[in-house]
């Protein structure tokens, strides 16, 4: 059969939507790019927020039109049909049949019975959230800009009160070291520069197979991988950053002087209602623990405005702690009221319009921040991955990104009229010579970066 798949929402799931494809391909069916020419169409599905879930029951709604043309099969994979398989079976009847998280491994045998089985009733392949697929098929990844994300653990078992991921990826699971391995090294063979590790949380990692957290060592084992120029962690909370991991990024020389934390909130009171382990003191001593071990770190983090209970006074608190943070990147969400989670029932329910000021008042305070920050690099050298290109002739420019930037989430170094083609992942010198809040532009030097 004729295959297209789209994948929604987070990293995580595009990793899923990556093993999909290849369990397609080895079942003997052909991928095809576009959705016009599909005889089926598996749409991974986000239901993390609101906008996520609309987002995809719109996308299914939207191709289910095809059903007029050549497609014959819709497929619901992913978490709108773990969480809400009986409304989409109820509601969504271009649906077909249902893939649920931890069923990635049976997207063959979903195919095989819609093709072969009776037209009663909807396929429904949603399991128990704990279990874990059989990882035991090549990705198909796509190496367009030079990365990839290796999804190091599944679940959480942190339980924050306003995230459904508990109930719809199960308990935390690591991935055994040796599977990991073998995903990274076929990744590097296929022309992988740069592995992005991805997980709900990556600094527990191994903590449930190997009795102790084990990111340091899957680090050090990933940094033997010749081929591979650059590991980039992602996800890591607080309250379990240790000494281990700091000296290991900042002796690792393959390993980014980067990490991405959600902090969420700075009030100590919307912290605990959060369900969160870290508090507003150490979170500061952490960002200058960081900054002093690794003078050059670039740190990521989120936040979110507007949760049950949040107070003018909490905002305010957050407003400062952003102010004197002064973070390298930070992203900032309205909260976004789950079902079936502990926050939905808090008392004290903050209005949309209100979560949507704080959140665009703090936006603007950081863009400030970020531009003085970008200003501070102009005539600085940094080693830049191609990522793409963008326009054509003299109005060609190549994309890159520094080693503080994730693709799709920070900014971009531009670089206008390169003199030569580049392939993505190459890595090139660039001094920046112009800045906005976010991207930068830079000419390519032939120099050691500073």
């Amino acid at each position: 059969m004729k295959i297209y798949l789209v994948s929604l929402g987070c990293d995580k799931n595009l990793v899923d939507s990556e093993f999909m494809l290849g369990y397609v391909a080895n079942g003997g069916h052909v991928i095809v790019n576009t959705p016009e020419e599909a005889e089926i169409i598996i749409v991974n599905t986000c239901s993390f927020i609101n906008d996520a879930k609309k987002e995809s029951i719109d996308t299914i709604i939207e191709l289910g039109k095809l059903k007029e043309d050549n497609l014959k099969y819709l497929i619901v994979a992913g978490c709108l049909g773990q969480r809400y398989k009986n409304d989409v079976i109820e509601q969504l009847p271009e649906v077909d049949a249902i893939v649920g998280t931890t069923a990635v491994d049976k997207i063959c045998d979903c195919i095989d019975e819609l093709i072969n089985g009776d037209e009663s009733g909807k396929k429904d392949y949603v399991n128990d959230s704990n279990r874990t697929y059989a990882s035991d098929v090549n990705r198909i990844t796509g190496i367009m800009g030079g990365y990839s994300y290796l999804k190091i653990a599944e679940g959480c078992d942190k339980h924050c009160t306003y995230c459904a991921i508990p109930a719809l990826r199960g308990k935390y699971r690591s991935i055994p070291i040796e599977n990991l391995i073998s995903q990274a090294s076929k990744m590097a063979r296929d022309g992988i520069s740069e592995i992005i590790l991805v997980a709900q949380e990556t600094t527990l990692y191994g903590t449930d197979l190997y009795g102790k957290k084990s990111l340091t060592l899957l680090l050090n084992e990933l940094a033997k991988l010749e081929d591979i120029k650059r590991i980039r962690i992602l996800y890591c909370y607080p309250e379990e950053i240790d000494d281990e991991l700091i000296d290991c990024i900042k002796n690792n020389p393959k390993v980014c002087h980067y990490l991405d934390i959600p902090m969420q909130h700075a009030s100590d009171k919307i912290l605990k209602l959060m369900g969160r382990k870290a508090r507003k003191e150490k979170l500061f001593e952490l960002i200058n623990k960081l900054r002093k071990e690794i003078p050059d770190i670039a740190i990521r983090t989120t936040f979110i405005t507007g949760f049950p209970g949040e107070t003018y006074k909490d905002y305010l608190e957050l407003k400062a702690f952003i102010k004197t943070a002064e973070l390298d990147r930070v992203g900032i969400f309205a909260y976004s009221r789950e079902e079936d989670t502990p926050a939905y029932k808090m008392k004290h329910q903050v209005p949309e319009f209100i979560k949507k000021l704080r959140r665009d008042s703090l936006m603007k305070i950081q863009k400030t921040i970020s531009l003085e920050k970008n200003y501070a690099k102009i005539g600085k050298t940094f080693e830049v991955l191609v990522t793409g290109t963008l326009g054509e002739d003299e109005d060609k420019a190549l994309v890159c990104r520094t080693y503080m930037d994730t693709p799709d989430i920070d900014g971009v170094v531009f670089v206008p009229n390169p003199p030569k083609e580049y392939l993505s992942g190459e890595e090139i010198s660039v001094r920046i010579t112009k800045v906005d809040e976010y991207d930068l532009e830079g000419e390519i030097v032939y120099e050691s970066a500073e």
